[in-house]
């Protein structure tokens, strides 16, 4: 049995002071204390500790692109030309390569789970690989080498875009991510197996990248998981030209596009979810809404009714999405900040709600409930954060989500298992590893 000690945690019933946490061989929390102090047998861990974060959105390979897109401003749309570039460049062994630096710096910002919206499955001509999973299971390789756990979240896209006339074709570089159709593709999915460290979900790209006749497939399928529901996720009014789009072919917004196919549901995450009528957003009640806030002020993309979508009954998660910064407590803070800035009153977001969402409800979205508290009979996925650093010294612990960033994290734990210790991932220098696996991409 393996003893933690630790000025303060976040648990079930709120901030807790001299807090011991005991943890059986197999990783899972046998025992729970406040107000002891420490003994001789207890391992101390600095500051606050939290559950594990969870990352509910990635992209991994966007993370080349980080410092690279800004030289002439340009648009969502300019920047997707760049991405693409990128894309050209990938194959199994520099996807896990990168992946691996990535998901080893989620670590270090405190993320015990990621959900890897997933859509970059085929070889550059778009043929499948001898397995047609390679791609994913790069992804797979590279999480568990990380330390961290993986929600795959499938990604099915099969069109080019949507503009009043119907649906264009994949061009040259989309090839790498279609499946033909939404059999095909869960055809291709059904032979990726869970693992200790690995969650299958599915998402649908877009309404401008799956047309209406094929969503309904794509959301049986994940209903389809022995009787638990699978988590699916969708990327949503992003974009203005995406929701104009939408209401010229089909006379309804994304929102209620999915919602006339059946996609919406208590699996359901929708993603940015930034562009939203009144009726949309009533329409979302029941399911996650994913923001992104460091991507969405990245891209120029808006500010999403967040307050409004948490009001009607969504549960609201958080994600770095192309990585312009990884760093969930900056995702957290700008929930709250960007509320403020947009109505012009603070506490739009406790505290406590903002760690719910960058906790529990994330790990429910990305399908592990087990996750997400620091309670007996949960697993070991721990985050010790430092409340003496520069940023952070006389912070309430209670408060730590409107001071800390990823450079506080100290110790991180993920099924009792030590992943980062004093600010050092297991793997060393994480510096060193991003930058061998991003000069191939950038050569």
């Amino acid at each position: 049995m393996k003893r933690y000690w630790a000025p303060h945690a976040w648990l079930p019933s709120g901030m807790a002071a001299s807090v011991r946490i005991s943890v059986e061989p197999g990783g899972t929390i046998a025992a729970l204390e406040s107000g002891v102090a420490a003994d001789a047998g207890d391992e101390r861990l600095p500051g606050v500790v939290l559950p594990g974060l969870a990352n509910a959105h990635s992209h991994a390979f966007h993370r080349a692109l980080r410092g690279r897109t800004h030289a002439d401003g340009g648009s969502f749309w300019t920047w997707r030309t760049v991405m693409y570039d990128v894309v050209q460049k990938l194959d199994p062994d520099s996807y896990l390569a990168l992946a691996r630096a990535v998901y080893a710096e989620m670590a270090l910002a405190g993320i015990t789970t990621v959900g890897e919206f997933h859509y970059l499955h085929h070889d550059r001509n778009g043929r499948r690989y001898a397995d047609p999973n390679a791609m994913g299971e790069a992804l797979r390789q590279a999480a568990a080498d990380a330390g961290i756990r993986i929600t795959l979240l499938d990604t099915c896209y099969l069109a080019g875009g949507l503009t009043a006339d119907g649906y264009t074709e994949l061009n040259d570089v989309q090839q790498r991510f279609g499946d033909g159709d939404a059999e095909a593709w869960a055809e291709r999915v059904s032979s990726l197996r869970p693992s200790a460290g690995m969650r299958v979900g599915a998402a649908i790209h877009s309404v401008r990248a799956v047309p209406r006749d094929q969503l309904g497939a794509v959301a049986a399928f994940t209903r389809m998981d022995e009787g638990r529901d699978a988590p699916l996720h969708v990327h949503l009014s992003e974009q203005p030209a995406e929701n104009q789009a939408c209401l010229d072919r089909y006379g309804l917004t994304p929102t209620g596009l999915l919602k006339d196919a059946g996609v919406l549901g208590p699996q359901t995450s929708l993603v940015h979810a930034t562009h939203l009528t009144d009726t949309d957003i009533k329409d979302l009640s029941g399911t996650f809404a994913c923001f992104c806030p460091t991507t969405e002020r990245d891209l120029a993309d808006g500010i999403g009714p967040a307050r409004a979508l948490a009001e009607a009954g969504a549960t609201l998660t958080l994600g770095s999405d192309q990585h312009a910064v990884i760093d969930l407590f900056e995702e957290a803070r700008a929930l709250e900040m960007h509320e403020r800035l947009s109505t012009l009153q603070r506490g739009r977001f406790s505290p406590d709600q903002l760690l719910t969402a960058l906790t529990e409800s994330g790990q429910r979205s990305l399908g592990w409930p087990e996750l997400g508290q620091i309670r007996v009979g949960a697993p070991a996925d721990l985050v010790a954060v430092r409340l003496d650093s520069v940023r952070t010294a006389g912070s309430a612990p209670e408060q730590i989500t409107l001071s800390a960033t990823a450079t506080d994290v100290d110790t991180v734990l993920v099924g009792g298992e030590v992943v980062v210790s004093q600010g050092r991932h297991r793997l060393g220098d994480v510096g060193a590893l991003l930058t061998d696996a991003l000069e191939t991409l950038h050569a």
